[in-house]
């Protein structure tokens, strides 16, 4: 049952899609490429509640949290490269979330507008939303096009709405962290957070931001 620490969002039009956790049931490749990551330097594979619970960006210090120790020079591409590796051997065996494709059908239907905005990077994200034939849904779809200090979407989701036009006011971002909160505050945007990805429920509630168990119920919170 969903969280309500704040009112459900009202008047909204629009929903920007998170992909990772939200829409994608990738709970077990994220884990799968972190624990890769953890052979490499020599630590011990961590279980999916403790990630979640520590799971945050920015994700170099979130890394060396996990490691116990900073970086040297190169180390951090090599984290990358590793993580990347493993995820997309298991890329192919991620369904999409329970009832999203479902959901989006839904949504549009109704008169609604979507589109999607992901960490991920933008040239590997389009052609895979475009395999799966969600290419339909979407107004628009983006992934990370350039890197910021802080790593966080707040400037992604900026610039993905600014290029459509579209009101903040009458938009919520539907993603699975905090930073998804984070980043539709400095929008001007609501959000409404999915207990379904990186990042466990006592954390989502502590934003202040509606949770819902699933894409579902999130969009469901918009009609109540």
């Amino acid at each position: 049952m969903a969280d309500l620490p704040r009112t459900a969002p009202t008047g909204i039009t629009h929903i920007v899609w998170d992909w990772n956790g939200t829409l994608l049931d990738d709970n077990h490749a994220n884990l799968a490429a972190v624990n890769r990551v953890c052979a490499r330097f020599g630590r011990e594979p961590i279980a999916l509640d403790d990630w979640r619970a520590m799971f945050r960006r920015p994700l170099t210090a979130c890394y060396e949290e996990l490691l116990g120790r900073p970086f040297a020079d190169g180390e951090w591409a090599r984290v990358n490269e590793d993580y990347d590796r493993a995820y997309r051997e298991l890329l192919p065996s991620c369904g999409l979330a329970e009832g999203a494709l479902d959901v989006l059908g839904a949504w549009r239907d109704r008169g609604g507008s979507q589109s999607l905005l992901s960490m991920a990077g933008h040239e590997f994200l389009v052609p895979l939303i475009d395999e799966r034939g969600l290419t339909p849904h979407f107004t628009r779809v983006d992934g990370r096009r350039y890197d910021t200090d802080t790593d966080s979407k707040a400037d992604h989701l900026v610039d993905h709405l600014s290029a459509q036009g579209i009101d903040p006011a009458t938009t919520v971002l539907i993603g699975d962290i905090d930073d998804d909160a984070r980043a539709a505050e400095a929008a001007g945007a609501h959000a409404v957070l999915v207990a379904t990805g990186l990042m466990g429920r006592e954390r989502l509630t502590a934003t202040g931001h509606p949770v819902a168990d699933s894409a579902a119920e999130a969009v469901a919170l918009l009609r109540a």
